[in-house]
């Protein structure tokens, strides 16, 4: 058995774990449901002519069962899954910067797959997603068994691409660095991930400077406990540089709004709204600069 098996292995067991069994079930419980048509807009719309009264209701209840929905939104047989994220702002600003036709393309983090999903209409030769929460790949498997896509889910990380079985041509890692102890060693691990020519788009929070320098929370940044390092530009591409990126180009910056990120039925916990100083909106809880985002395309 290779390590790559063994990993897959063990990561497989948390399908398993007694928050996540009872969905598994559940969702083999599903209605099969014909004649479906998807759409690959904005909202990922799953519809039918097919469908009973009696199916869509199971279907919304086993939405439902899944929450929180950070990704999205989707919209299942008339149930309309308000996530979180308005995904699509991000995926839209991204787009007009990618071609992935017939591209090997993985998306590290890849949450329940809203990304993934919209990707389909470009035509890639292959996608993998790579997430280790088996909340996030039930969420994934449920709008799948409708959409039936062919993606390739891992219940792996970034962290696994160095003994990974393929190389990609197209890499998007979003809102992921800033989750890593070591930015440097994760950008060298999706830089080994490429083919020759390949391409890495990254989205990452930063803050505003000229200097070569990056915050380093002491706690939590934005109430989230497990920020590390939130760069300056200047020194993002130096952290770049040093993994093995030479044409770095910065595509847009972005101050993370309400419209984006907002509380919704669908997470039943705080959002955007609750981590910024109710008195001072470009601040953090804690006192920082708000997120703001930076996305940068990387090529070896």
């Amino acid at each position: 058995m290779t390590s790559l098996e063994h990993i897959r292995k063990e990561r497989a067991k948390s399908l398993t774990f007694k928050n996540i069994l009872p969905l598994r079930e559940a969702l083999l419980q599903l209605p099969d449901i014909q004649d479906t048509q998807v759409e690959l807009e904005n909202i990922v719309k799953i519809t039918s002519p097919a469908i009973t009264d009696r199916q869509k209701e199971d279907i919304k209840n086993f939405a439902l069962s899944l929450k929180p929905w950070r990704k999205g939104p989707f919209e299942l047989f008339d149930t309309f899954i308000d996530s979180e994220w308005q995904s699509w702002m991000k995926y839209n600003l991204l787009e007009p910067y990618f071609n992935l036709k017939n591209k090997v393309v993985a998306d590290i983090g890849c949450n329940n797959g809203y990304y993934m999903f919209r990707m389909l209409k470009q035509q890639p030769k292959k996608i993998v997603g790579f997430d280790p929460s088996p909340l996030f790949k039930t969420q994934f498997d449920f709008v799948d068994k409708y959409i039936k896509s062919g993606i390739i889910y891992e219940l792996l990380g970034v962290e696994h691409l160095d003994i990974y079985d393929i190389k990609f041509d197209t890499i998007f890692c979003l809102g992921v660095l800033y989750h890593r102890s070591d930015p440097v060693a994760t950008l060298k691990s999706l830089k080994k991930a490429l083919n020759k020519n390949g391409e890495l788009f990254l989205d990452t929070f930063m803050i505003d400077g000229d200097e070569e320098i990056a915050l380093t929370p002491k706690l939590r940044y934005s109430k989230i406990p497990n920020i590390y390092f939130v760069p300056t530009i200047p020194a993002l591409k130096n952290w770049l540089f040093r993994a093995g990126f030479n044409d770095i180009k910065v595509l847009e910056i972005k101050k993370t709004d309400l419209q984006e990120q907002r509380k919704t039925d669908w997470i039943e916990s705080q959002s955007l709204e609750n981590f910024l100083d109710p008195d001072n909106p470009d601040l953090t809880v804690e006192g920082y600069p708000a997120p703001k985002r930076v996305y940068i395309k990387a090529t070896l």
